[in-house]
């Protein structure tokens, strides 16, 4: 898959340089954005296949963020990365349409193959 656009939301920056190291491929594009509404502004800006969301971030938080890229830009697919595991806000999240929603601990196990399926579901 070549042309991959990914799109990383989180305001704790270790974070975000953790999971581009995790999901980065030669072949693919890897954006980064600190708060839910820096977040919205790319998406629209650059219209990534995936966006990886923390659910609690400064400005904007990460379901108002989903609803909005949901909206602007409906092909993205969207994959909640977070430490809440508050079943109703895990609710919300996939009420937004997002493709799934992961627990940061299992990152290591999870993202790599939510981010595979998020990105079949795009190229469809």
């Amino acid at each position: 898959m070549s042309n991959i656009h990914i799109l990383v939301a989180d305001d704790f920056a270790p974070w975000r340089v953790y999971t581009r190291n995790m999901v980065q491929r030669p072949e693919w594009q890897v954006s980064e954005a600190r708060d839910g509404q820096e977040a919205v502004r790319k998406a629209i800006e650059l219209r990534p296949d995936v966006v990886l969301l923390d659910v609690a971030m400064p400005i904007m938080n990460g379901i108002e963020a989903a609803e909005q890229i949901r909206k602007s830009v409906p092909r993205s697919r969207i994959i909640f990365v977070t430490t809440n595991g508050d079943d109703e806000v895990k609710d919300a999240a996939l009420a937004t349409g997002a493709d799934g929603y992961l627990s940061k601990s299992s990152a290591a196990t999870e993202l790599l193959p939510a981010l595979a399926g998020a990105l079949r579901r795009a190229a469809t």
